[in-house]
């Protein structure tokens, strides 16, 4: 399949990105980074530290780069209220800035990954009829990495306004907790994970706290994936993977250059559509 210039260019860019988070993950000290960070806003910024704070999750979210260690540092900096909306506005921030970067950039390379995985042909499916509904579903069962969600919900015809709405709702019980958990740390060094100065009192006491939030967010997750499994079956999809009716991705077939202002599902139809035409012929 012939590529245009502009898709080798967009390929080139996701190509170098990825290779950009490998070269972060192994070689640059991602934890004592963000430590640095939180010691900075809690000196320096004063007021301006929530919105600091929430800037802070794009470049994390865009980079692939668990972002627990900002959310539970908000608990710690500034309590529950006003680390639970920064930290929730910066991972709503966070994903927006993925999804962009996902349908504009690297959209040919997932959409011609897709073929591999029926599973999310069938999520594609059901977010043609019911984007908000099922955007929220997936957030709330966390069946896919928060980082990988983002990218894959960017190739779908989803608009950005029913995406950030529902990703905001559907990330604030797993913010919640951690905020929560961020508030019961008594320094930064709990936030980045040294554990061996914990005391038992407060290892007893966060251990009571994590059992209650884990107990929670099983009651939600549980509510989530039963909503999921039915919204899917209204759509013909299948959690399981079992999607025989499903019109599969026509990446791999085709020679003619993709569109990436053209919804993907849009696409899918109509080559559906001129398929059964030509049989019928």
């Amino acid at each position: 399949m012939a590529l245009s210039w502009g898709s080798v260019l967009r390929i080139s860019v996701l190509l170098i990105l990825v290779a950009a988070i490998v070269l972060a993950c192994y070689f640059l000290p991602v934890e004592k980074l963000l430590k640095d960070f939180l010691l900075w806003v809690e000196q320096d910024l004063g007021p301006w530290g929530p919105f600091a704070l929430a800037v802070a999750y794009i470049p994390l979210t865009v980079l692939a780069v668990p972002a627990s260690v900002l959310t539970l540092g908000g608990g710690y900096l500034f309590g529950l209220p006003i680390g639970f909306v920064a930290d929730s506005v910066g991972a709503t921030l966070g994903s927006g800035a993925a999804f962009l970067l996902g349908r504009t950039i690297g959209k040919p390379f997932v959409v011609a990954k897709l073929k591999d995985y029926p599973q999310f042909q069938s999520v594609a499916l059901a977010i043609e009829k019911s984007g908000f509904k099922i955007c929220l579903l997936l957030r709330l069962a966390p069946l896919l990495p928060f980082s990988m969600l983002n990218y894959l919900l960017s190739v779908t015809p989803i608009r950005l306004g029913p995406y950030l709405l529902s990703s905001w709702l559907g990330m604030m019980p797993i913010t919640l907790v951690l905020v929560y958990v961020g508030t019961t740390l008594k320094d930064l060094s709990d936030v980045t994970h040294k554990w061996s100065e914990f005391s038992t009192g407060r290892w007893a006491f966060l251990i009571s706290s994590l059992v209650i939030s884990v107990i929670l967010m099983v009651c939600v997750t549980k509510v989530a994936k039963d909503a999921l499994r039915k919204a899917l079956a209204e759509h013909g999809g299948d959690m399981n993977g079992a999607v025989a009716d499903s019109p599969e991705l026509p990446v791999t077939g085709d020679d003619s250059p993709t569109d990436l202002n053209q919804p993907l599902l849009i696409k899918i139809d109509g080559e559906a559509a001129q398929d059964q035409e030509n049989h019928s012929h």
